[in-house]
């Protein structure tokens, strides 16, 4: 349940711009586009010399509706939504969503609506294995050893854009402004569209893109339950985010809750490093992304084509040492440890050691193989030590 004032300011008015953002090819291509202030304008008329818009009714604000965006999780049929519409914050809180098909019910939990497949249960939980999203705010032995035990804790969440991000500039991160220009630059050919960020964490280019207004909505999207909290934190400090298209979303990137070929864009910001199953969270973005739509992802090198041989070899069998780093060092046995087992003197349990070897970093030509593989096309790249960002398109 969430709290009095966080009810207060999600059910404040909200207004929104008087049209949404036209895609540069809606002449061909017609598309849904939203408005936060509950408005649809989906009737797009092409001519040889210009383009003409015709809004919609206006809708109810207790309507049910087929979702124009979101699909269960379990067999991606369109939910049907009962409730305001746009996606903002307020109309996703006060909207519920059912599937017709499997008849599951999908609502927000707080402040972020959960369509994973466990979402609603009562007696399953489930935990994503260790090596899922632990390390991804690591960039040095440190976050290698602390980022597993408080990626979804709130101190992780907290301290992220409070000085942990900074230290993915030793690995060659241009830095959160720079990264930004450069995903834009790359998603020029699908501004006014829809965009998912996957893997958002604390919402640090979520914010940004739905600030940019380029994008007629903006879905964040993580499996941490304690990162959208934490970045719904940072939204609230904004009151022109409160009001933007700009949706908060439980997820799993494994699983993504869209209907096939309905997203114009796909972000993934130091994540891709993190995924169980980087081939099928890559399939997933493909299936999603409509013709022409865009990905674009940034990681950790494993190594790149300039890194000489020896320090190749030495990157292959970092994990294996982490063990005796953790057992020598108090403070690490401490933060570590004792989440784990209870003590602050138990030897790193083999589990632990398994996590850490499941962590998946790729190289360059892993990650081109792997996007080629999955339908996409168009590859480019730029790398910088142990960064890269990556690119391709969905033919």
């Amino acid at each position: 349940m969430a709290s009095s004032s966080l009810q207060a300011s999600l059910h404040k008015p909200f207004l929104g711009p008087k049209h949404p953002h036209l895609h540069r090819n809606s002449q061909v291509r017609p598309r849904l586009r939203f408005s936060s202030n509950g408005l649809r304008f989906s009737a797009i008329r092409a001519t040889s010399s210009a383009v003409s818009l015709e809004p919609s009714s206006v809708e109810e604000n207790r309507s049910s509706e087929v979702s124009e965006v979101f699909a269960c999780p379990v067999c991606y049929e369109p939910l049907i939504r009962k409730g305001p519409s746009g996606l903002n914050l307020g109309s996703i809180y006060r909207s519920g969503f059912k599937c017709r098909k499997c008849n599951k019910s999908y609502s927000s939990k707080d402040i972020y609506l959960d369509l994973t497949v466990t979402a609603g249960l009562r007696d399953y939980t489930e935990v994503k294995p260790a090596g899922t999203e632990l390390f991804r705010h690591a960039s040095h032995l440190f976050s290698l050893v602390v980022a597993p035990q408080f990626d979804r804790s709130p101190l992780v969440s907290f301290l992220y854009e409070r000085g942990w991000r900074q230290n993915f500039n030793r690995s060659g991160f241009p830095g959160p402004d720079e990264e930004f220009k450069m995903a834009e630059d790359y998603f020029k050919s699908v501004q006014g569209g829809l965009l998912v960020d996957v893997s958002c964490g604390s919402g640090l280019f979520s914010r940004k893109f739905a600030k940019s207004g380029t994008y007629s909505a903006v879905i964040a999207l993580d499996f941490s339950e304690n990162m959208l909290r934490q970045s719904y934190d940072f939204i609230k400090r904004d009151g022109t985010l409160l009001e933007s298209n700009l949706a908060l979303v439980r997820a799993d990137v494994s699983r993504l809750p869209f209907s096939s070929g309905s997203v114009d864009a796909v972000h993934a910001g130091a994540a891709l490093h993190c995924w169980p199953s980087p081939s099928n969270a890559v399939a997933e973005i493909t299936r999603i992304l409509r013709s022409g739509g865009v990905f674009v992802g940034t990681t950790f090198l494993r190594y790149t084509s300039s890194t000489p041989l020896i320090l190749r070899s030495l990157r292959e069998v970092v994990i294996g040492n982490i063990s005796s780093q953790i057992n020598k060092n108090c403070i690490l046995r401490t933060v570590i440890l004792t989440p784990l087992s209870g003590t602050k003197s138990s030897p790193v349990q083999p589990k632990v050691l398994r996590a850490l070897q499941n962590y998946i970093y790729l190289t360059e030509e892993e990650i081109e193989d792997l996007c080629t593989s999955c339908g996409l096309t168009n590859y480019s790249c730029k790398v910088q030590q142990s960064f890269i960002m990556f690119s391709a398109q969905k033919p």
